[in-house]
């Protein structure tokens, strides 16, 4: 019986997609991300809560009136989801299969294109109705300081789901001095805007909410002299990447 490894849960969350969602945090994750406000989900496997898709189905169901109400749904996030496509597959046509709105939160470390990946997430889209894509950084070299991977595959995942026309949010961290170079924000919206799938494009400041985490982990956080960006710098880089799609979140 396939089993996830689960983090934490949120019941009715309001940021991670459509209306009220139940959010699911997965355990493990790829990337080492400088500004990460879950490093206590990076470790893959242990700890964590093992949970079979049936009975994380089950706690989802009572939700479910707050969802068709608010156009909501369930959201899972991570760490990285996608490190864990068997569960989610058998997890994903459950809920569809009870009419409930299904989105991924992903940064895409982990995606190749091997068989073992691709014919899981081939699966898994069928029943996903929306990805929540996490670009870092443009540039690869900035990318790999940033998070300790290359940023190429996950372009090119993010091509993928453009190409497939996938609807995706695409979000961004904005951090003073790291990702939010003139340059570099000009660049992200032109790759952006030449995806035809892009429903919606998000700048999300940078904040110190999960500091006292790295503390707690005894691991060295680095950005402890980095400010959150000012509202004024968060609307000057929106209109830096110039998102030409729908809906931009820059109101």
């Amino acid at each position: 019986m396939i089993k996830g490894h689960i983090h934490s849960v949120e019941s009715l969350g309001t940021v991670d997609g459509p209306g009220l969602r139940y959010i699911l945090f997965t355990q493990g994750c790829l990337l080492r991300c400088l500004f990460c406000h879950n490093p206590d989900t990076w470790q893959i496997g242990e700890p964590s809560r093992e949970v079979t898709a049936e009975e994380m189905v089950q706690e989802i169901i009572p939700y479910k009136p707050y969802f068709d109400a608010s156009g909501g749904g369930v959201t899972v996030s991570g760490g990285e989801p996608l490190l864990q496509l068997p569960f989610l597959e058998e997890l994903f046509k459950l809920l569809k299969a009870e009419g409930i709105s299904t989105c991924i939160d992903t940064s895409a470390g982990c995606f190749n294109e091997t068989p073992a990946f691709m014919n899981h997430f081939n699966e898994l889209q069928k029943y996903t109705d929306l990805f929540l894509l996490d670009l870092k950084h443009i540039d690869n070299e900035k990318h790999l300081k940033l998070t300790s991977k290359p940023n190429t595959h996950i372009l090119k995942f993010a091509r993928m789901l453009s190409d497939r026309k996938q609807p995706v949010w695409i979000r961004h961290v904005l951090v003073p001095g790291l990702t939010d170079s003139r340059e570099d924000l000009i660049k992200l919206g032109e790759f952006v805007n030449s995806l035809d799938n892009v429903v919606k494009f998000e700048i999300l400041p940078y904040h110190q909410l999960g500091v006292h985490k790295w503390q707690a982990l005894g691991i060295p956080y680095e950005l402890t002299d980095v400010e959150p960006p000012t509202d004024e710098e968060v609307k000057a880089a929106y209109a830096l990447v110039d998102f030409k799609g729908l809906t931009p979140l820059n109101s």
